[in-house]
């Protein structure tokens, strides 16, 4: 049956997925989810059953390696939707990557059986997957050359950056550990770029907080 609060939210958050019959496909078996911050939504090793297209909030999107360690990727906010999430539904496969609610989040969830059904029947869902793997490789791209040529303090500003965007707010809740988790990196250092920042007068640090100047 069809969900007219779905289809409102679809017409007005994914104005590029502007078929009619397609919106209307989406509002019948999509399924509208939300979850409050630090949720996990999706964990590494799970087979992906919906892709999600992000309605509010902010989802934290990142990967583990074998030794479990953690590397940050990037954020999904409203009006997106994972690439990666793709390509695990078209390929069968385990999820590689980790994602939590940020903040409290809205999506809805699109039953992995017609991610792709629809790519050869609807142009706007074709060009809406394509043009998502686009923007996700660049954003990959520009974390590879992060890690590669920035030092740790201009990755420490590109995080703390991404994170007050995300999240709409120049207060960033997240204690040191949580911040050099993701930053795949120790405690110690990103204390020490974190104390020198405050010192040249790029932040403000509170207790399990951070705010930007």
């Amino acid at each position: 049956m069809l969900d007219e609060q779905i289809l409102e939210l679809v017409r007005k958050h994914f104005p590029n997925i502007a078929e009619k019959a397609l919106q209307e496909e989406i509002a019948t078996v999509g399924k509208l989810t939300e979850f409050s911050a630090g949720t996990v939504i999706m964990d590494v090793g799970q087979y992906v059953k919906m892709v999600p297209l992000v309605i509010e909030g902010a989802i934290k999107v990142s990967r583990e390696d074998e030794d479990g360690h953690e590397l940050f990727l990037y954020y999904l906010q409203g009006g997106q939707t994972c690439s990666m999430s793709f390509t695990c539904c078209m390929m069968n496969k385990k999820s590689e990557i980790r994602t939590i609610a940020e903040e409290n989040t809205k999506m809805i969830g699109i039953p992995i059986r017609y991610v792709d059904e629809w790519m050869t029947k609807y142009q706007s869902w074709k060009n809406f997957v394509m043009q998502t793997y686009d923007f996700r490789m660049m954003e990959l791209v520009r974390t590879i050359d992060s890690i590669a040529f920035h030092h740790m303090d201009e990755r420490l500003l590109a995080y703390l950056d991404k994170k007050a965007k995300a999240t709409h707010s120049k207060i960033i809740n997240a204690t040191h550990q949580e911040i050099a988790y993701d930053l795949n990196a120790s405690r110690e250092a990103v204390s020490r770029l974190l104390k020198q920042l405050e010192n040249d007068g790029r932040v403000k640090l509170g207790r399990n907080k951070i705010e930007l100047n």
